[in-house]
């Protein structure tokens, strides 16, 4: 293959941006910081959506993971300008996030409104030099509209440009689907395109100085956001990887060499940095190739096999439709599987700010140990509006299974939302009282009925039933990680863990509750134990969640098999716990969650 690969560093044409950059009329910085959120925020609405429709150019479903974990950067605490620029291109995961980096590295220099046509038709060169053969109906043809569109509309301070903008970009993914066989076929518009309009419509909004509404094209496209009931997919071999390589070799050297090296390149240099995204069938010859180039500093891989398998898995259109918040414990893969909708919090790591269930486990622990700084904070009203929006218009009916009112203000705000939208009385909103395991495994019944049945009177029934019958003992290690969020004095967390006081807690509606106080591992699984005997019945089915920390080897290993011999007619689940919880509790904490089978209730979830 003979492929001419443009890949000019990124700052240059960042610093002749900033040529263009007139210093009067400037955009405020606070006001450019709430359209980058706002905008943001909407990808991790609609990221769900943007992984079921995701089928080019491999049905893998992350398109929407990838932009939320790429464009993160810019929820993070104030950095300068290249800091972001630079932090969204190495953490860029896929196609769309890779090509969205590019395009963002032109447009963030803009700081006047009568040089935003300027900024985006840098930002879509760079997105456009990234990839050796651009294809029409991605998300270069949203950019090539847009750039078109604000030349025609050019923004002022009247702000009625936005109103010509917005329109012209959602036809740009309307067409999509035409453009490429892999959609035409599925029947959907381009992931990648579309959470680039859902990204740009508050964002161009705010800096027009309008306030922002509910996305208006839901409707429009919502026929397109769901695959063909007769589409087929297919399994794909191989592995998706993000690279970035610290180069010993002259630019062109290795530009001759990477074209062989896998499919799907996005390329982006910086400085002697090499940022690499490709698909290959055999990552140890990609190391082995990219090692002779240079030295691997981040490695981040996806197994196609496993992507597309589980997208092809995926329920299809439900009748009824299950929603949550991401405090229970739940993770989104299963969630994909069970076809339910997260409500995320988010998680703030340091400088890095993340939704929960976006958040690398083994990182989260690793820093907690390290003392780095740890909080939690739920999503914003706009966020938690936009998603009942949409549910609201893409389902029948919705079952909102959300997590107990004293933890959070989610229940209250779903009713004020539903109060003034929800004419119809589609949704079903269900205050739980519970969190963490409780809540994840009453969700997982709920779906998994959910999936078979569409008498929503029913699904609530059961629901109801298991919210009263589900228990949850957690297990704390440490008490200092409690203190370090504020839920107990540093004077009693340090006297604890020099006592070795690990409490035992379980949460209710009126908040979590000490069941119980041990000094060893040992006790805390004796006690595990004593529950499960006195609790369960003796001989009916059951489905328990094993909850893990940093520790799923050890409960893998040691506890899963023994609750097994033990208890033979239970189902057992190893599940991450809650990482909102878990934020809080530390490392080391583990749970069991645990739900007695109905006679005439839903079959046990499969195991996942």
């Amino acid at each position: 293959m003979s492929v001419e690969l443009r890949t000019p560093n990124f700052f240059v044409l960042l610093s002749e941006t900033k040529d263009i950059l007139i210093m009067t009329g400037q955009l405020h910085p606070d006001l450019m910081k709430t359209a980058l959120i706002a905008g943001y925020e909407r990808i991790v609405v609609w990221a769900d959506i943007l992984d079921r429709i995701n089928v080019y150019p491999v049905p893998d479903g992350d398109t929407g993971r990838n932009l939320v974990i790429t464009l993160s950067p810019l929820r993070n605490k104030p950095l300068n300008l290249e800091t972001v620029i630079k932090e969204i291109l190495l953490s860029a995961r896929g196609n769309s996030g890779n090509i969205a980096a590019q395009f963002l590295a032109g447009v963030l220099g803009c700081n006047n409104l009568e040089n935003l046509s300027e900024s985006v038709k840098v930002g879509r060169d760079l997105a456009y030099n990234a990839v050796p053969i651009p294809q029409p109906g991605t998300m270069l043809s949203l950019y090539d509209v847009l750039a078109t569109a604000l030349q025609q509309f050019p923004p002022d301070d009247s702000g009625m440009w936005i109103k010509e903008i917005i329109p012209k970009l959602e036809e740009a993914v309307k067409m999509t689907t035409a453009q490429l066989p892999e959609l035409k076929e599925a029947g959907v518009v381009d992931a990648g395109a579309l959470g680039m309009l859902v990204f740009l419509d508050p964002l161009l909004t705010l800096l027009a100085g309008r306030e922002v509404q509910h996305s208006s094209f839901m409707n429009d496209l919502k026929e397109a956001l769901f695959l063909s009931d007769t589409w087929q997919g297919g399994k794909f071999q191989g592995y998706c990887l993000d690279v970035v390589l610290k180069v010993e070799q002259e630019e062109p050297e290795v530009m001759k060499h990477i074209l062989n090296v896998g499919e799907s390149l996005v390329t982006i240099y910086e400085g002697d940095h090499l940022k690499l995204h490709l698909h290959a069938k055999d990552r140890e010859k990609v190391k082995q190739d990219l090692s002779y180039m240079g030295a691997i500093v981040r490695w981040a891989e996806d197994d196609l096999a496993e992507q597309t398998f589980r997208f092809c898995e995926s329920p299809k259109n439900q009748r009824v439709h299950i929603m949550t918040d991401a405090a229970g414990s739940m993770s989104r893969d299963l969630s994909q599987k069970l076809g339910v909708t997260l409500l995320n919090s988010y998680i703030t790591i340091g400088t890095l700010c993340l939704p929960e269930t976006y958040i690398d486990p083994a990182k989260l622990f690793t820093a907690m140990k390290a003392g780095v700084k740890v909080s939690t904070c739920q999503a914003s009203v706009a966020e938690r509006n936009e998603i009942y929006n949409n549910l609201i218009q893409l389902y029948d009916r919705i079952i909102y299974l959300c997590v107990g009112s004293f933890y959070t203000g989610n229940y209250q705000e779903a009713l004020k939302w539903k109060a003034a939208h929800d004419l119809k009385n589609r949704m079903t909103i269900i205050d739980t009282g519970l969190a963490s395991g409780k809540l994840g495994l009453v969700v997982r019944v709920t779906a998994e009925l959910a999936n078979n049945v569409s008498n929503q009177l029913e699904i609530v029934s059961i629901a109801e039933m298991a919210i009263q019958n589900v228990k949850e003992y957690i297990f704390l290690d440490r008490l200092q990680f409690l203190a370090a969020g504020g839920r107990m004095s540093k004077t009693g967390a340090f006297f604890g863990d020099a006592f070795h006081i690990k409490p035992i807690i379980s949460p209710f509606s009126d908040g979590a509750r000490k069941i119980g106080v041990v000094r060893t591992t040992k006790e805390q699984v004796k006690f595990a134990f004593q529950r499960l005997e006195q609790e369960l019945p003796k001989e009916g089915k059951a489905t328990l969640l094993l909850e893990y920390s940093d520790n799923r080897a050890w409960l893998e290993k040691e506890i899963k098999p023994e609750i097994e011999g033990r208890f033979p007619q239970i189902r057992v689940h190893m599940q991450l716990i809650s990482l909102t919880s878990a934020a809080h509790m530390g490392p080391g904490s583990w749970g069991i969650a645990f739900l007695p089978e109905f006679p005439h209730g839903p079959r046990s979830p499969s195991d996942v």
